[in-house]
């Protein structure tokens, strides 16, 4: 009996065993690179994307082959009955041979918030439209990294617009463009059905750098993220910050903060970056502002094989200020799977410490980032790992919970892979400043 109940108990375990196997995720190829030709007059807006500035304006940017095509744009609340206007500047950039649009860049407003503006772009072409941000919570931030413009790029972004979001972070890798600079214009017409639409906030990552590689430098070479900067101005003056590489913003009438780090710029404790970052979050009254979100993109916690180590530098110099600002998640890319952490500080478990999420496969095309070591001095922190393309989006409720969910998209239908309830840190008694790191292990408290 005992011998028969022991063959039984290794068929039982056999079974489950292939079971999980089977059921283990298998990640699909890359897509192919979808190249979106230019089918505008000269002086028609192309390349369209919006994004958010200060509480109550956005800035529209877009690109024409006209030289003198203006930078206006006209808008209203009503189609075709613009009652407002805004004059804004323009730039252009040279890579080598090539040499960019004009690149204009307006802001509008006051903008009332909810509510669908539509607009045009230097007084001609088509008429687009947006919708503004809400002014008080809740709020729906949907989040995608390592874009690129592929069909899983085109996958993502159509399960991103079937649900209604207010905004979309990206934490860096946009085009891939790799220096080929007609890309980040094939980019730019890419999305520009869903950029035009909502706010884009975004941040660099290795693939925004496009630095040239021949040393000494080339007499007259374009400076790091020469088509970045041109291409993707992002609120950083405003925010105080003195690198369009690093900046912050504030969502939902300011009950979000949401700080978008450099991991390509500076980061040590004499830098500029360390030093905004500093003053940022000091300045957060966390009884005003419940929820801190922080996007960079290589990640600070990371159990996959690709990449190991490369944001290690910046965690060290930058994670206790996140830390005693009691920041509630910390997004990244870079790492081509998705994986989510408990709440971290110091490489060690702390319920004041940030969740850590990698999303850093929205349709890049570089394939699979390896394979996630079982074995690393990280993996009993790691909550959830699986090598999908998709998107997540972070819903704030209200002032004490959010809800966070994982989508993959290699289904006919996004399906949620991956959710988790969030409790705000500075609802959280045990965590609110100042707090000893060590007694705060004790008071585990960040699930509801």
């Amino acid at each position: 009996m005992v011998a028969q109940a022991l063959v039984v108990s290794a068929l039982l375990a056999a079974t489950t065993a292939a079971a999980a196997t089977a059921a283990e995720y298998v990640r699909p190829p890359p897509g192919r690179i979808i190249l979106t030709e230019h089918t505008e007059p000269a002086a028609h807006p192309q390349q369209v994307h919006v994004s958010a500035v200060g509480e109550k304006h956005m800035r529209v940017s877009w690109i024409t082959d006209d030289k003198h095509a203006p930078s206006v744009v006209e808008y209203g609340t009503a189609s075709r009955n613009y009652t407002m206007s805004a004059t804004g500047d323009h730039t252009s950039y040279r890579y080598f041979l090539y040499s960019s649009g004009k690149i204009h860049h307006v802001s509008i407003g006051p903008l009332e918030p909810s509510t669908v503006y539509y607009y045009r772009c230097g007084e001609a072409g088509r008429e687009f439209s947006l919708r503004t941000p809400p002014a008080v919570l809740p709020i729906e931030l949907a989040l995608v990294g390592d874009l690129g413009q592929t069909e899983w790029t085109a996958s993502t972004l159509l399960h991103v617009s079937k649900t209604d979001y207010d905004m979309l972070l990206v934490p860096g890798d946009l085009s891939y463009a790799d220096t080929q600079q007609p890309l980040w214009d094939s980019f730019g017409r890419f999305v520009q059905r869903h950029a035009s639409r909502r706010p884009w906030m975004v941040t660099q990552g290795n693939h925004e750098v496009e630095a040239a590689l021949l040393p000494p430098p080339v007499p007259g070479s374009p400076p790091p993220f020469a088509a970045y900067g041109a291409r993707w101005r992002m609120p950083h003056e405003e925010s105080g910050s003195p690198s369009n590489l690093y900046y912050s913003f504030d969502a939902a009438g300011g009950a979000v903060h949401v700080v978008m780090l450099g991991s390509y710029a500076p980061f040590d404790a004499g830098s500029d970056q360390y030093r905004w970052l500093a003053r940022d979050l000091a300045a957060v009254d966390r009884r005003a502002t419940a929820w801190l979100v922080v996007l960079l993109h290589a990640p600070w916690y990371n159990t996959n094989a690709a990449h190991q180590g490369e944001g290690e530098a910046m965690r060290k110099a930058m994670e206790r200020l996140l830390f005693e600002a009691r920041v509630d998640v910390v997004f990244a890319g870079h790492v081509h799977a998705y994986e989510r952490f408990t709440r971290v500080y110091d490489n060690d478990t702390n319920p004041c410490g940030p969740v850590y999420i990698t999303i850093g496969d929205g349709g890049n095309r570089e394939g699979l980032a390896l394979n996630f070591d079982k074995n690393h001095k990280l993996a009993p922190l790691s909550m959830m790992r699986e090598a999908s393309f998709g998107h997540g989006r972070l819903r704030v409720v209200n002032a004490t919970t959010a809800h966070w969910s994982w989508h993959r998209n290699d289904d006919a239908d996004s399906v949620v892979r991956d959710d988790l309830w969030l409790e705000s840190l500075a609802a959280n008694a045990s965590c609110r400043q100042p707090a000893d790191p060590a007694a705060a292990v004790n008071s585990w408290d960040d699930e509801l």
